[in-house]
């Protein structure tokens, strides 16, 4: 039976709902099932171990190298980005980006067996590779498309690609499964912003919408009409658990690749800074369900730029995150630095 009216959901339980989906009230214990879980719509991984981060903000005791674990891989995904996924959805992330245009199919298949036939089963940086193929080293990123990539980035130099058999998948189912994650993962969305996050173009953008509306239900939020899958409307009706007291999220991290910032963060100032269009977006600050400041890494120190004033709990608990955050290369706890200043627009002048 379709929903003639559309579901209203407060502000509350969207968010509510994105952050008991994506374990960050309540961290997830250590399985391979749980970095799988925590990884359904990817796990952005182009600042250097993004994904890491990400992992840790939602499953307790990752170490290091989870982001390595063997049931994961690295591949250009979803705008050409770096993304960390469970090895058995590599076709759905690799595939679902797959140009709708002969042109660009053409494009992605010829390069993908030519660097097949060119790298005959070796491995090397996709830089030498590009370069002895006398070609751009970065046109090679038009082959993941095809799922026949894998690649291997430390998070400095340059990565290593190397060539595997194509998936089964066909690019529409994949791209179908693709708007399924995106709304599980984030949902209430609209086409425009299944577009957006998966670098497609606005018609392919709506044709993964179609493909998946007969397992939607519209909803209204306080930002207007969109969509949620008709499987998760109970959890938005469920209360959720208590929210954690703070949690570091990476730049690029899933939570904060929805399509309404409006509704993640409602000042315009701090949207301003949290997704500055001319630099690296730096992290995001969750504290109590709430974004509320932002965070960037040098080495062991983390800067973090509170938006509002913290209590001393709060302050505690991400610092506590911030100490257990393994990172490959780093041998001793991180230590907090904290900037206490307000965006622009919210800044008041202190107490007399």
């Amino acid at each position: 039976m379709v929903r003639m009216t559309p579901l209203e959901l407060t502000r509350d339980q969207v968010l509510r709902y994105r952050r008991s989906v994506g374990a960050l009230d309540e961290k997830l214990p250590w399985s391979t099932a749980a970095l799988r879980t925590v990884g359904w719509a990817g796990l952005q991984d182009s600042v250097p171990r993004g994904a890491q981060v990400a992992i840790h903000a939602r499953i307790a005791g990752a170490g290091p190298d989870a982001w390595a674990d063997p049931s994961l891989v690295q591949l250009w995904g979803p705008r050409f980005s770096v993304f960390v996924v469970a090895a058995e959805d590599h076709g759905v992330f690799a595939l679902g980006t797959m140009p709708d245009d002969p042109r660009g199919r053409a494009r992605a298949e010829a390069t993908a067996a030519e660097l097949t036939r060119f790298l005959d089963g070796r491995r090397m940086t996709y830089s030498e590779a590009g370069r002895s193929m006398g070609i751009p080293p970065n046109s090679l990123r038009y082959a993941a498309a095809t799922g026949m990539v894998r690649i291997r980035w430390e998070g400095a130099g340059q990565p290593l690609i190397w060539t595997v058999p194509a998936p089964s998948i066909t690019p529409e189912a994949a791209r179908a499964e693709l708007a399924r994650r995106y709304l599980h993962v984030v949902g209430p969305q609209t086409p425009a912003a299944i577009a957006w996050w998966g670098g497609m173009k606005p018609a392919r953008g709506r044709d993964a919408f179609e493909r998946v509306r007969d397992e939607l239900v519209p909803v209204r939020t306080p930002l207007g009409d969109a969509w949620i899958l008709a499987a998760d409307e109970d959890a938005f009706r469920s209360p959720g658990p208590e929210r954690a007291l703070a949690r570091l999220l990476p730049s690029g991290d899933p939570y904060l690749m929805a399509g309404d910032r409006e509704l993640l963060v409602p000042d315009a100032a701090h949207r301003g800074i949290l997704w500055e269009p001319s630099t690296v977006w730096p992290g995001g600050l969750l504290v109590r369900g709430e974004l509320a400041g932002t965070w960037r890494r040098s080495g062991p120190k983390l800067t973090i730029h509170a938006w509002r004033a913290l209590s001393a709990a709060e302050r505690a608990a991400a610092e506590e995150e911030a100490a257990t955050l393994a990172l490959p290369g780093i041998n001793r706890a991180m230590r907090v630095a904290w900037i206490d200043e307000a965006a622009p627009s919210s800044r008041r002048p202190p107490p007399a």
